[in-house]
């Protein structure tokens, strides 16, 4: 782990916002001085109020801190202002509420510059070659930066919460904000690279109590003012691993792209386990499971991986090492097995039912408590069961045509439980392990399949 450490910097050279302030670490009893400490980050802005920007935003207000976010969409800033949540998360609006006093949106980035910190969330898109785009971040930084100065303001800390490619923070975002700005970084002005890891669905949880809080610093005493930060804004007490900012561009992608390869190579074993009349894959797994090694954690028989990180992260991890001269074996085959694994979920499907058959699809977000479809497994089987010429009725407890436009076109499922009660379909497929559809049992004239099910 490349940990960047204060004696790679002078003291002479630290922004003065951030820099070590020892005698206010006194100890006022003994006279002793304690160790350096950072500026404490009391005042945040955070640029980009989706999915996840909403909720650092939301959860940040609720723990104390006083928030800014920034947006261009009007609407969102509009809720937020009016104390509701801008999109569908569990726990959002009670958050909202809980921290309103110290919570506000705006369209104008210029009110940035009285916070002591600035997060910036937005879309990082990908590309065909399966890097990510930096068009919506560097936009967002570029702003804030022209804002910062303008206002005369130095020693501001750039927080990069967005998943970027490996490089692309040294060699693209840093030098964009030192012309901006017309400063150093690590000298005027500092930046973190800081993803989160949480799920959607439990976001708010996710962000409060996490396994690992990841810092990637310009300089070790921005990276001390974000750890500061983050001690007090946890609720648990997570390793925080603070390291140089293209270490922890890799570890971001690194870590999902290892939870994927987990899953393909559960689902790998799937397959091959389906071959052999006698062989209990779920048994199989369980005892695999037990092994400290190897953990129970993602190593259920179920379908492919989804949603906007996992996908995406492998492939990233398999572009980065074509950059530098290299292959990513790996990376490559947890993404082939699990398309292989869609492939045979549509093939499987199309042995219990034929062509004109009528299908219910049962779940099409990627995973429960999201309105998420991104790479679902569910949507796909729809999809393509359609282009086959069967009737397909769809349902799902959270993703409807206005939140997840991939299900228009689809017959909907609009009555839960009077579908429960008569399926009148001869197959209905659970994609998504919600826990309302454990109570369909197969019926004399519809048959219930979830890879799930032992």
């Amino acid at each position: 782990m490349d940990h960047v450490l204060s004696d790679l910097v002078a003291r002479d050279s630290l922004p003065p916002s951030l820099s070590v302030v020892a005698p206010a670490c006194d100890d006022a009893s003994t006279g002793a001085v304690a160790s350096p400490c950072a500026k404490a980050i009391r005042k945040v802005s955070v640029c980009g109020l989706g999915k996840l920007g909403a909720c650092i935003a939301a959860t940040m207000a609720a723990r104390g801190l006083e928030v800014v976010g920034v947006d261009i969409d009007q609407e969102k800033v509009r809720k937020i202002n009016d104390g509701l949540p801008p999109l569908d998360e569990p726990l959002l609006a009670e958050t909202i509420r809980d921290g309103r006093s110290r919570l506000r949106a705006t369209l104008d980035p210029r009110e940035t510059v009285a916070t002591d910190a600035t997060f910036f969330i937005t879309p990082s898109p990908s590309s065909p070659d399966g890097s990510f785009s930096n068009e919506f971040l560097l936009q967002a930084m570029q702003a804030v930066a022209r804002a910062m100065k303008a206002a005369g303001k130095r020693n501001h800390l750039f927080v990069c919460s967005s998943t970027t490619t490996p490089g692309a923070m040294d060699a693209v975002l840093i030098p964009m904000l030192e012309r901006e700005l017309g400063g150093i970084c690590g000298q005027d002005f500092s930046v973190c690279y800081n993803p989160e890891f949480i799920a959607l669905g439990d976001v708010v949880n996710g962000l409060l109590e996490p396994d690992l809080v990841l810092i990637g610093e310009s300089d070790p005493h921005g990276g001390a003012a974000l750890e500061q930060l983050y001690k007090t804004y946890n609720r648990n007490a997570p390793l925080i691993a603070r390291m140089s900012i293209v270490s922890a561009e890799l570890a971001k992608i690194s870590l999902n792209s290892y939870i994927t390869m987990k899953i393909s190579f559960t689902n790998q074993l799937r397959l091959i386990a389906a071959r052999y009349p006698r062989a209990d894959v779920h048994a199989i797994l369980d005892a695999l499971g037990t092994d400290s090694r190897i953990g129970r954690k993602y190593l259920r028989a179920g379908l492919s991986y989804g949603g906007p990180c996992f996908p995406r992260d492998n492939r990233l991890l398999a572009y980065t090492a074509r950059q530098v001269g290299l292959e990513a074996p790996l990376a490559d085959a947890s993404d082939r097995v699990n398309e292989q694994t869609k492939r045979n979920l549509v093939e499987t499907v199309q042995e219990m039912a034929s062509p004109g058959d009528t299908v219910a699809v049962l779940g099409v977000t990627y995973k429960p408590g999201t309105y998420i479809t991104e790479e679902a497994a569910g949507l796909f089987l729809a999809q393509q069961l359609q282009r086959h010429g069967y009737r397909v009725l769809v349902h799902d407890f959270a993703a409807t045509p206005a939140n997840a436009p991939g299900l228009r076109g689809f017959e909907l499922i609009l009555d839960w439980e009077e579908f429960r009660n008569n399926p009148r379909v001869k197959l209905a497929v659970v994609c998504c392990p919600w826990p309302q559809y454990r109570g369909l049992a197969t019926t004399m004239n519809t048959k219930v399949f979830a890879p799930w099910q032992r």
